[in-house]
């Protein structure tokens, strides 16, 4: 099975969507999944894991609804508010739905990430650590000692990383984002999607040989059994086409792979992190 793990469907006039403006034209539509199917079909790819766009409860609802017609989405990727007091409640909602295989937390989005060393916020983890539900972690490079902090109090947090942290492509800075994703590998219930990368290049303007660095790194911390590939569309828009961010990744694997690691990267990771 292959599968795109990382991808986003969203209609603007539901009004959830208060980061994208008319300001960015290339986002500002609706994308659907009869927008998705032909980039599917085009790299043989089964399905997607659909997440979160939009930081309330009504997005996840909507998106589960989608999946009611559309066999395409294997699975959703839902928001809860740690910092809710029904945040049990909602999750245990959620996970009636057959398609519901995670959810996702947003320390990007915090003013200060140390937010996540709150007894509240561990303990909201540890809950979902010891239920062995898969959590999508949404972290800028700039984030990431914290995490690193955090795991150190929920080593069994069955999680992955998103966008492999967001690291400076652009200016190629590799310190001390290199480092410390080294030190989140050696948790071994912790993945990375190579995901979402073209975006923190410069849009218009990245060369393909910006992205071996990273991707060769974290192909080498978390070894071919933890990573899983994400187009990230249709944000990756912004700087590339479906078919440019799946070259930028194809031109970065090592050329001895052999086809069972390629298969690992391009869906079964995914299909056993979700449990699909």
């Amino acid at each position: 099975m292959r599968i795109d793990a990382h991808q986003h469907y969203w209609s603007i006039e539901r009004g959830d969507y208060g980061w994208i403006t008319p300001d960015i034209p290339v986002l500002y539509r609706d994308f659907l999944p009869q927008h998705l199917e032909p980039l599917l079909n085009k790299h043989q790819l089964d399905g997607s894991i659909v997440v979160q766009a939009a930081a309330t409860l009504a997005e996840t609802d909507y998106l589960l609804s989608l999946c009611e017609r559309e066999a395409s989405i294997l699975g959703v990727v839902a928001w809860l508010d740690l910092a809710d007091p029904e945040y049990r409640s909602h999750y245990e909602r959620f996970a009636k739905h057959p398609k519901f295989v995670g959810f996702r937390t947003m320390i990007q989005e915090m003013p200060d990430a140390n937010a996540i060393l709150e007894p509240g916020f561990v303990e909201a983890l540890t809950f979902f650590a010891e239920k062995g539900v898969p959590v999508d972690i949404l972290v800028v490079s700039h984030q990431l000692e914290p995490l690193v902090k955090l795991l150190d109090q929920v080593p069994n947090l069955h999680a992955v990383i998103d966008h492999i942290a967001k690291p400076r492509i652009k200016d190629g800075v590799l310190e001390p984002w290199k480092s410390q994703m080294s030190q989140i590998a050696a948790y071994p219930h912790i993945y990375c999607k190579l995901s979402g990368m073209v975006t923190e290049a410069e849009h218009g303007n990245w060369k393909a040989e910006q992205f071996v660095p990273y991707i060769k790194h974290v192909v080498e911390a978390f070894g071919t059994e933890r990573i899983m590939y994400g187009s990230d569309w249709p944000v990756s828009l912004l700087a590339a086409s479906y078919d440019e961010q799946v070259e930028v990744l194809e031109k970065a694997l090592p050329g001895t792979w052999t086809e069972a690691e390629r298969e690992r990267l391009f869906g079964l990771n995914a299909k056993e992190f979700y449990r699909l």
